[in-house]
């Protein structure tokens, strides 16, 4: 019998050793969604400015290098640096908004003061004539200035009035292009966005990627109109049981609804209905039907008003 070499033994588990921990050492979305959080972070006025949605992204972030770092399936670590790059961007984007608002905010004070010393200004003026008119003449004049600025007043407040009505009709159009962009449908019960089946894992309530960027498109939305609310309805089609069916859509409605508060929508604007099979938009006889019918529908409210889900 041949006698192994004990040398060559040690050198082939030695390779072995190394080639098991071999891993790799870098992730494209993770340098990604790092370099832009350092960025942002980087940026006093997001620091200042945005402070708790920096700090969300950078928590986000941690998640995706720990979930690296445990070597967590690729597609997990994908999913938390695009979610650290999406907060990232949020933070940027609120940090610049309130820094607009400030400007905004400290004009309108200059003015208001300004208008405050006219006005002062026009009143001790109109005291002094007042003091002065000995005459029917000069309380005639007086008469007159008063009629004059009141007209001046009158179109001041009306020319206030149109630039509201413009302002409150471009904030509705705004909202509908947004819509427009989600791909919404309008129907009695309001707009209505569909995601479907397929930007769900298989038969889970695990969204994917492209679930993701539909649900940051939402979050964007809601998060400009905090009046605005949605009712969230998982729909199933008929294979499988109906208890099964309405659990499977109410978790998939959750994760839709979990998504947006990540991204910073109040729970108050949310609510969650689990419909399963009841209400198909096609016939369950085909595959395409069934695929038709397995959805989550995310209906918004109409003018403001409480959506309903009848």
């Amino acid at each position: 019998m041949r006698i192994p070499n004990h040398s060559a033994i040690a050198a082939a588990v030695l390779l072995s050793l190394a080639a098991c921990s071999t891993a790799p050492t870098q992730n494209m979305a993770l340098t990604q969604a790092r370099q832009g959080y350092d960025t942002a972070r980087a940026d006093t006025r997001v620091g200042s400015l945005a402070a708790t949605e920096l700090q969300r992204a950078g928590d986000t972030l941690q998640q995706a290098e720990q979930a690296w770092s445990d070597r967590k399936p690729e597609a997990t670590v994908n999913h938390l640096a695009y979610m650290a790059m999406q907060r990232t961007q949020i933070a940027q984007d609120t940090a610049a908004g309130r820094a607009a608002q400030a400007v905004v905010d400290n004009a309108a004070a200059e003015r208001n003061a300004a208008l405050l010393a006219q006005r002062t200004r026009q009143l001790q003026s109109a005291q002094q004539t007042a003091a002065n008119a000995q005459d029917s003449s000069a309380r005639n004049a007086l008469a007159a200035d008063a009629a004059t600025e009141q007209a001046r007043q009158a179109d001041a407040r009306a020319l206030q009035d149109q630039q509201r009505l413009a302002m409150g009709q471009a904030r509705i159009n705004s909202m509908q292009a947004e819509l427009l962009a989600l791909q919404a449908t309008r129907t009695p019960r309001g707009m209505v966005v569909t995601l479907p089946d397929v930007l769900f894992d298989n038969a889970t309530s695990t969204l994917r990627v492209g679930g993701i960027r539909t649900i940051v498109k939402l979050a964007d939305f809601l998060k400009a109109d905090a009046s605005r609310t949605v009712s969230i309805e998982g729909h199933t089609d008929s294979n499988g049981s109906a208890q099964s069916n309405v659990a499977l859509s109410q978790r998939r409605a959750d994760a839709v609804q979990a998504a947006l508060l990540s991204m910073g929508v109040s729970a108050g604007q949310v609510k969650t209905v689990a419909l399963g099979e009841d209400v198909p938009v096609s016939s369950n006889d085909s595959a395409s039907g069934r695929q038709m019918n397995r959805r989550v529908e995310v209906i918004f409210s109409d003018d403001m008003r409480p959506i309903s889900s009848n």
